[in-house]
């Protein structure tokens, strides 16, 4: 028996007055959380959501993210979280292909119309049974006519419940990732998955109970942030200091005037953070106060590493994983210290290999073959994707798509991304979906997506099009529709028009010729 809302209830029932969120002036502890947390399963029990239903949420680093995670998983329901930049048909293909039963979206911003989008993905779909908006202001109505919000659901609703027993194998929440081919997938992760990938985190940073204060930049819907800062932190009664938006001058402001000893993000992150150290910064006091600090979603250049370690004195430790891998597969081993451009060496419990296209191992070091990956943080498979599952696990072995070579003491070093994927700063794009967007452009013939080196997004996107005849538009017109079609990460910032592409024989496009 085990459900992961137990990380929760522990730290609330031993450390009940210690921080466990923090948000500007607003402080929440671990019996508060937890308490929240009692009253949205109350009211998802209380609308007939059953164990095993999905529940999808978008939200940002918010403290109404952790509640209703949660809460969710107290009720026996497998979350969704859902990318808070997706638009309204993006969130309708995930609410459809998960079978979600009912939706929590916040409000969002001026800028970010989160409850426009998911309520229009929400309609479109006609089969999500109920929709929660979550409002800043939790007595303020919804800003979309006829839905109710979370404030107004909540209210009357009791602080007490007895989590709903689950299987270790059960399905604990669906991350959905373009993995290494086709469109966005549900990757299942089980209780025991991610509950196992915790307790491998802790064993390898050393995390002690109430000892840590987290900076949270990354976002809490990829299995990064969650697995690493909110489940890893919640089982040690850390206090993870949210961060909605990651803004560098933000973070290092609340890292000169708050305790913060636990620092993770993609390499843009911490690109950005070394640049707001400006003079008016204590860097000292950070310093002092700063444990570990860890990195992953691409390879973070070795410049980044050595001024990290010369302003702040903390060696910046490099990892790998996916979210099929719940997510942590390596990491460098803080008592080993860092190889430059290495990911490290296997996390406890977990097995990689080098593979080739038939999966017979390779032996040898040096040689570079595909990543294939076994352990308790597999994932069960892809959901209602038998075939998809098969084609990428085989006897327990996961085959991740991805490059590596290893040395002689075991070392993995990532070489190169196998097919297309696209990582933007630590988010994955699959550029089939971009080119299918696209190709609904009345004026666009054929295009083809790329990825092109950016100096702090690690790749940029660029789309290479082909128009129709006689069709016009500007590359910059391209741009800002494409920018209404998809979530911001996704759109390309670059377009240029070809009169042909480059292709096989057999009429695929050769991308590697592409530029």
């Amino acid at each position: 028996m085990l459900n992961l809302s137990t990380l929760l209830e522990d730290s609330a029932r031993t450390f009940p007055d210690r921080d466990a969120l923090v948000l500007g002036s607003n402080r929440l502890t671990y019996r508060q959380v937890d308490a929240a947390a009692n009253q949205v399963a109350n009211l998802l029990v209380s609308r007939g959501i059953q164990p095993g239903d999905k529940v999808a949420l978008s939200c940002p680093n918010l403290p109404w993210f952790p509640i209703v995670y949660y809460g969710v998983l107290k009720a026996g329901a497998v979350v969704v979280p859902l990318n808070v930049l997706l638009k309204g048909r993006e969130i309708a293909y995930h609410l459809n292909d998960a079978d979600v039963s009912a939706y929590f979206c916040f409000e969002g911003t001026p800028e970010l119309a989160m409850a426009a989008e998911g309520h229009a993905g929400y309609e479109a779909v006609g089969t999500v049974e109920h929709f929660f908006v979550i409002t800043a202001d939790q007595e303020a109505p919804s800003p979309i006519a006829g839905t109710e919000t979370l404030g107004q659901a909540l209210a009357g609703m009791s602080p007490v419940f007895e989590s709903v027993v689950r299987e270790p194998t059960d399905t604990a929440v669906i991350l959905y990732t373009s993995g290494t081919t086709g469109q966005a997938k549900g990757a299942e992760l089980s209780h025991a998955n991610t509950m196992m990938n915790v307790l491998a985190n802790n064993r390898l940073f050393r995390n002690e109970p109430a000892a840590d204060s987290h900076v949270v930049c990354l976002p809490l819907f990829h299995t990064f942030g969650a697995t690493v800062q909110m489940h890893a932190g919640f089982s040690v009664a850390a206090t993870l200091h949210l961060v909605p938006r990651f803004q560098a001058r933000e973070v290092v402001e609340l890292m000169n005037r708050e305790v913060i000893t636990f620092f993770a993000g993609v390499p843009t992150m911490w690109w950005g953070l070394l640049n707001a150290l400006t003079d008016d910064i204590d860097v000292h006091r950070i310093a002092g106060n700063l444990r570990i600090g860890i990195s992953g979603g691409a390879a973070l250049p070795a410049e980044i590493i050595n001024q990290v370690e010369q302003r702040l004195g903390i060696k910046v430790l490099e990892g790998y994983g996916l979210s099929e891998t719940s997510p942590v597969a390596t990491f460098s081993d803080p008592r080993l210290g860092n190889r430059p451009g290495s990911i490290g060496l296997p996390i406890w419990g977990v097995r990689l290999k080098l593979i080739r296209p038939d999966w017979t191992e390779i032996a040898e070091a040096g040689e570079v073959g595909e990543i294939a990956i076994r352990g308790h943080n597999v994932m069960k498979g892809y959901y209602n994707r038998p075939e998809a599952t098969a084609e990428v696990i085989r006897d327990g072995w996961f085959r991740t798509g991805d490059l590596a070579r290893r040395d002689d003491d075991g070392f993995y070093y990532i070489v190169d991304r196998a097919k297309d994927l696209i990582i933007r700063g630590g988010f994955n794009v699959y550029p089939r979906e971009v080119e299918e967007v696209l190709a609904t452009h009345p004026a666009v013939s054929l295009a083809a997506v790329i990825g092109v080196p950016h100096d702090s997004h690690g790749e940029e996107i660029k789309a290479v099009v082909i128009l129709k005849k006689d069709a016009t538009i500007a590359a910059d017109e391209l741009v800002a529709w494409g920018k209404e079609q998809m979530a911001s990460y996704k759109y390309p910032r670059i377009v240029e028009f070809v009169p042909s592409l480059p292709m096989t024989a057999t009429g695929k496009i050769l991308k590697r010729r592409l530029t």
